[in-house]
């Protein structure tokens, strides 16, 4: 953890050590039981916008984000910062010996106004770049709309300059080569041409409850 945090600084002592007091810092109070619990999160949970299964060909752990399934009407912000660090934590616990970092896919397709939350995406940015520290290791960016380069264009200023180069935007008519470029076909999810089942949260809930009982009255 402190060599992250010594990378993140540039080896810089002074600043790698302020990094981690703020870490510390908000830790205490972002998690005072040590993690989040789905409680927490049930909210944000409930909505299936996010995925984590799977690995890549280096071996991180896969996230997919489902832009058009995040409603700024339907979240509270402070759920939805506690649903980062979740995410954030589960998906580091899936890291295989030797590996630090994970990938995700941003799927956008059918995203609009109704779903622009630069509050959120912000608070995302910073609690990744701040708190987690070279965890990310590259996002696609996958289905994007046009309309979504002016919600990009107001968040990019908020993306540091290591972070900015692992965002990379794909095109349609080069995505099924992009995505098989980066994982194996047993790791991709069905709905890009591979054979991974990807299994929501309410889904994987429904499968692992025993079956309910009625009684007669």
């Amino acid at each position: 953890m402190l060599r992250r945090f010594l990378r993140a600084r540039d080896h810089n002592i002074g600043k790698a050590s302020a990094m981690f007091l703020k870490y510390l810092a908000w830790k205490r109070t972002a998690k005072p039981r040590g993690d989040v619990t789905d409680d927490e999160v049930r909210n944000e949970l409930a909505q299936e916008k996010l995925y984590m299964q799977g690995h890549d060909k280096e071996g991180r752990p896969m996230v997919y984000v489902i832009g058009a399934r995040h409603l700024p009407s339907r979240r509270d912000l402070d759920e939805f910062k506690r649903f980062v660090a979740y995410v954030i934590d589960r998906t580091c616990t899936r890291l295989p010996a030797g590996q630090e970092k994970f990938a995700a896919v941003a799927d956008l397709k059918g995203w609009g106004y109704a779903n622009c939350d630069i509050r959120a995406y912000v608070a995302a940015l910073d609690i990744m770049q701040s708190y987690y520290p070279e965890r990310l290791g590259r996002v696609f960016l996958i289905h994007v709309p046009r309309v979504f380069m002016a919600a990009w264009r107001m968040v990019y200023p908020f993306i540091d300059d290591k972070t900015k180069k692992k965002f990379v935007f794909v095109a349609d008519a080069d995505l099924d080569a992009a995505l098989r470029d980066a994982v194996d076909e047993a790791q991709l999810p069905e709905m890009y041409g591979g054979k991974l089942k990807l299994q929501g949260y309410v889904a994987a809930r429904s499968s692992t409850s025993p079956p309910s009982t009625t009684t007669a009255s």
